[in-house]
């Protein structure tokens, strides 16, 4: 279970529960977030290193039914792509394929739009930005938009303190370090030359969908089943992006489900 921005292997404690009867459930710290190694170097942040931090933690257990939500949604992915020996079968909950998200990201349209945060976080100086007054432009980054009634003071509080022990720049050196090309609102970007051929999902697939997300929107999801096509997708109505945290138990029976 790999978890995305800004959280942390804690994110996953609702699903987790809620399949624990069924699976043993793995939630690491990815690379710069909590108790994980946080390399200052941008370079350390490159996809292939965050792909090979999780291929040596499956090790030789795999294949594994592998599951990532938002920027754990790029390493997943990258882990059925690049190391299909060891991923039996894909789970993304709002998470994106690069091919798809970066057509959205450069036609200059809605999703290109909703991504301007990224040249944001890019910045060099986005860390302390977010940091300062206790993390509050960090936690109004986190419910832009979108609903944090998960979230209540005490919560909260552990968030903060993970983001005081890893601090934040290793963090956001997952955004400085991606490829990503985010075209300006209305003027679309070159499509950067991409390896189509490497870039296919060959095992059981599963999209789980918020369907009110701003930050990642359905465009960002269009032409999927030329790069998965053993997919599935499911709807989660009346979720956002923080839908691992708002309908766990749902997912969780939609995961059962889909994978009998």
């Amino acid at each position: 279970m790999l978890h995305g921005f800004p959280e942390y292997g804690g994110a996953w404690d609702e699903i987790a529960t809620a399949l624990q009867d069924d699976f043993h459930c793995i939630a690491p710290d990815q690379r710069g977030y909590g108790a994980s190694y946080a390399p200052e170097d941008v370079a350390d942040y490159a996809l292939q290193h965050l792909v090979g931090d999780m291929a040596a933690l499956i090790g030789t257990d795999g294949p594994v039914i592998v599951m990532g939500h938002d920027w754990g949604a790029s390493v997943a992915y990258g882990l059925a792509m690049f190391r299909p020996e060891l991923v039996s079968h894909l789970i993304i909950a709002n998470g994106v394929h690069p091919v798809p998200f970066q057509r959205a990201m450069a036609s200059g349209g809605a999703q290109s739009e909703a991504s301007q945060y990224i040249n944001a976080l890019r910045r060099p100086t986005s860390d302390a930005a977010l940091a300062a007054n206790d993390f509050e432009r960090l936690l109004t980054l986190f419910s832009a938009k979108m609903s944090l009634d998960w979230m209540p003071p005490a919560r909260a509080e552990d968030y903060k303190a993970v983001w005081r022990q890893s601090g934040l720049r290793g963090m956001i050196n997952w955004y400085r370090a991606s490829p990503l090309v985010v075209a300006d609102p209305g003027v679309p970007a070159p499509m950067p030359d991409l390896p189509l051929e490497r870039l296919r999902v060959r095992c059981p697939h599963l999209l789980i969908w918020g369907d009110g997300d701003t930050a990642l929107l359905p465009v960002s999801t269009e032409g999927l089943e030329a790069f998965a096509p053993d997919l599935t997708r499911i709807e989660i109505p009346g979720a956002d992006h923080w839908l691992l945290h708002q309908q766990p138990e749902k997912i969780a029976d939609h995961i059962r489900d889909w994978l009998r």
